[in-house]
C-alpha cells in the first residue's frame, strides 16, 4: 500500500492529475474522504462476494451432475408401467436446479407417469372387459 492509501502523505500533483483522468473524478474529490463511494464500494464488495459464494456452490455441485442419469432412469420408468409410479416421483425430489437438465427430468417424468397411466389403465380395461361389448346370439 501506498503511503497515502494508508493516510500518511498525499501523492504529488502530477499523480493527482493522472488519477483524476483516470478515474474521471475531480482532484477535490479525490482529496475528501467521500463516504458516498465508501458506501457504494462495501455494496460492490458484499455483492462480489456473494456471487463468489454463489459460483462456488454451482460450481461445487457440477461435479455431481445427475441430470443425464435422472433422464435415463425417467425413460426406464417409461418402459416397466408399474415401476414408473415408483420411479417418477423419486426423480422429481432427487432432481435439483444445479442439475444440466432439470427442466428436461420434469418433462421426462411428467411423460413417464401419464404413459404409466395409460398403459395400467389399459391392462386393467383388457382384464375386467371395460369398453366392451357383449352381443349375444339367440339361436333361432
Amino acid at each position: 500500500m501506498s503511503k497515502w492509501e494508508n493516510g500518511n502523505s498525499y501523492p504529488d500533483l502530477d499523480n493527482l492529475v493522472k488519477l483524476s483522468t483516470y478515474y474521471e473524478v475531480s482532484i477535490d474529490e479525490l482529496l475528501k474522504e467521500n463516504q458516498e463511494f465508501k458506501k457504494r464500494i462495501a455494496e460492490n464488495e458484499v455483492k462480489i462476494e456473494e456471487n463468489f459464494q454463489k459460483l462456488d456452490f454451482i460450481r461445487g455441485n457440477s461435479e455431481k451432475d445427475e441430470g443425464l442419469m435422472l433422464l435415463i432412469l425417467a425413460f426406464i420408468g417409461c418402459l416397466i408401467a408399474p415401476i414408473g409410479f415408483l420411479v417418477a416421483p423419486v426423480l422429481i425430489k432427487r432432481n435439483k436446479k444445479t442439475n444440466t437438465l432439470y427442466k428436461l427430468v420434469y418433462l421426462a417424468c411428467v411423460c413417464c407417469l401419464l404413459v404409466n397411466s395409460f398403459v395400467v389403465y389399459s391392462a386393467l380395461g383388457d382384464y375386467l372387459g371395460w369398453g366392451t361389448t357383449t352381443v349375444e346370439y339367440i339361436g333361432e
